[in-house]
């Protein structure tokens, strides 16, 4: 059984903007610019390919977990109509992908088989 993360260990998170079309690319674009200029946060690259566990193009925003209470609600109220995928980073990929997770919007399956430990 895997343990679960405590909330000491989460580090920071990642909120991914998923969009599926040039028109969301701009949305994301939009939303990202906004979001870093009211906070602290680091904006990824805007992928126009599905891109590891995520089925849909998306944009990762990194940013620290004391200010989560901030950004999600901020995101809540101005993500447009972008579907975001919200997990912490705790080290445990596998957990945080699956276990730990929150979604504004819709939510989407991830292929998590990428952080599945290995078999014995």
């Amino acid at each position: 059984m895997t343990q679960l993360p405590l909330n000491d260990d989460i580090k920071a998170f990642h909120a991914h903007l998923y969009y599926t079309d040039e028109a969301g690319v701009e949305m994301a674009k939009d939303v990202a610019k906004k979001a870093s200029e009211l906070f602290e946060i680091r904006v990824g690259r805007f992928h126009q390919k599905p891109v590891g566990p995520h089925p849909v193009w998306s944009c990762q925003l990194s940013f620290a977990a004391e200010t989560f209470g901030k950004i999600i609600p901020w995101l809540m109220l101005n993500r447009q109509s972008l579907d975001v995928f919200v997990h912490p980073l705790t080290g445990n990929d596998y957990v945080d992908h699956t276990q730990g997770v929150s979604w504004l919007g819709k939510s989407y399956v991830l292929d998590t088989s990428q952080f599945m430990p290995p078999s014995v």
